[in-house]
């Protein structure tokens, strides 16, 4: 997708969400609170809310047409104080290798931030279970774990900024070479911008460096920096379920300048008490 599709897209996002507002007072409601947890790569600090579920699927293509389809289902365990949820992967290589990927299984605890505080933080810790296929390229092949330290901070009414600092270690092999232990580190920040309580324009930066494992067992480390620069908004029903799409384009800088994604996002987030 080139950026004038993009814009053009995140145009037609932004109409599509204003003329709904006026359909609606028989199903669609105003929010009473903007939008907070629906970031597309960095990882927020807010946990599901007691009695709240929320589904997220995401789309990323890039120019090889490789792609890579998630869902993840987020329930709080059984406040806001803890939170349990799963990752499903789903992907396809251009070489010709897909399938499902590694299952990844996390809980969050949320150690800073409730009501109306301005900063939060809630450490992740998860699982990573070997249901990919190492030879096709669809997993790691090997369990792992990862941590993630998510920190959400309000600066004012219109700006909220997100940082992450986390990393991996997971064992992993090529084909049906031998195993060994991969480690990554990561770190990303972004800032959101409320231009309505109902759209929001999004600025996400991630930064990683990552090993692979060779065909022979030996460690490669490389580095990958991109931004993505994108849009979500928010349809509100009186049911209170909360629907928000979103749209975005990865962009490399730096080692991994040159690539350009598309990234698709929609979550459906709504009580089940």
């Amino acid at each position: 997708m080139t950026t004038p599709t993009l814009a053009r897209v995140l145009a037609l996002l932004s109409i599509a969400l204003l003329a709904s507002r006026p359909l609606g007072a028989q199903a669609i409601v105003p929010p009473e609170a903007p939008i907070s947890d629906n970031s597309f790569i960095v990882e927020e600090g807010y946990n599901q809310e007691e009695g709240v579920v929320q589904h997220i699927g995401t789309f990323r293509r890039d120019r090889a047409g490789d792609w890579l389809a998630t869902f993840t289902q987020e329930w709080p365990a059984s406040t806001q104080r803890d939170q349990l949820s799963y990752t499903l992967q789903l992907q396809t290589k251009a070489s010709g290798g897909s399938g499902f990927g590694d299952l990844i299984i996390n809980y969050r605890r949320q150690v800073l931030g409730a009501g109306d505080d301005p900063v939060w933080f809630s450490p992740r810790l998860s699982v990573i279970v070997p249901t990919g296929n190492a030879e096709q390229g669809t997993g790691e092949g090997g369990p792992g774990l990862q941590v993630n330290l998510p920190l959400s901070v309000r600066v004012t009414d219109r700006l909220v900024t997100h940082w992450n600092v986390g990393g991996t270690l997971a064992r992993a092999r090529v084909n049906s070479g031998p195993l060994n232990t991969a480690r990554s580190v990561t770190a990303a920040a972004s800032a959101i911008w409320l231009l309505m309580p109902n759209l929001n324009l999004m600025l996400e930066s991630a930064w990683d460096r990552t090993e692979s494992i060779d065909e022979a067992g030996r460690r490669e480390a490389g580095t990958n920096f991109m931004i993505l620069p994108g849009a979500r908004g928010a349809i509100n029903l009186t049911s209170g379920m909360q629907i928000v799409p979103g749209i975005g384009m990865p962009i490399g800088v730096g080692p991994s300048r040159g690539s350009r994604d598309v990234f698709v996002y929609l979550s459906v987030e709504h009580p089940f008490k």
